[in-house]
């Protein structure tokens, strides 16, 4: 199987990238500074299955870049690039802030699809996986804040559940996946679950999907989660 992997530098992408190449799938991961990603150079350099290329998904130019230099067949497209902003507290929020979030998470994400989508349509598996947050469910939220990164991710799941329903016909199956409370950079050292436990997770779930898994919200562990 060839997988292409967003965010790969680091955190769960990075560890995705282990665990992939590890297992003997194809992987092809990208960084938006590929300069700092020492260890998935050091993995290249371990496993002839791993290739990495630069990748900034909120620049138009990167994606154009990234869509020319890969032309094989991609079973499995990974979305995990993204970011974490604090925007504030309502109403004193930084809305800049918060645009810039939405561009990443949600429309940097859906351009890469886009961008990839022949590949997809090529490969055999004919899969887009999104890691997402459960923050991004509405019917989870009985918090409030988080502005920017809630409102980014549900918008990134709103993107997944409509190309679930136009790419269909293609049979190509598109889903959401809550990586858990994780211990990177991101979630902190208090956090629940390793990296490898939330990537073992949701390989599990990658590595069964049919269509029927499409549209829908998968948490880590294998359970669904409402929108």
């Amino acid at each position: 199987m060839r997988y292409l992997v967003t965010g790969a530098n680091r955190g769960i992408g990075l560890e995705f990238v282990k665990q992939l190449t590890k297992r003997g799938d194809s992987v092809i991961a990208t960084a938006r500074d590929l300069g700092s990603a020492n260890e998935l150079k050091l993995l290249a350099q371990e496993h002839d299955n791993l290739r990495f290329v630069a990748l900034d998904i909120s620049d138009n130019v990167s994606i154009a870049k990234l869509q020319e230099s890969v032309r094989e067949p991609i079973d499995v497209l990974l979305n995990n690039a993204g970011c974490y902003g604090n925007s504030g507290s309502f109403p004193d929020l930084d809305f800049d802030l918060l645009a810039r979030d939405y561009d990443i998470n949600a429309i940097g994400t859906l351009k890469v699809c886009a961008a990839m989508l022949n590949n997809v349509k090529a490969g055999d598996k004919k899969i887009i996986a999104n890691v997402t947050s459960k923050m991004g469910s509405i019917g989870d939220n009985t918090s409030g804040g988080s502005y920017s990164y809630r409102m980014s991710k549900t918008g990134l799941n709103m993107a997944a559940r409509c190309m679930s329903h136009d790419l269909k016909a293609e049979n190509i199956s598109v889903f959401v996946l809550h990586p858990g409370w994780v211990k990177t950079d991101m979630g902190g050292a208090n956090a629940m679950i390793t990296t490898e436990q939330s990537v073992t997770g949701m390989l599990k779930t990658i590595d069964v999907a049919t269509l029927e898994h499409s549209g829908r919200f998968w948490e880590w562990n294998g359970n669904e989660i409402q929108w």
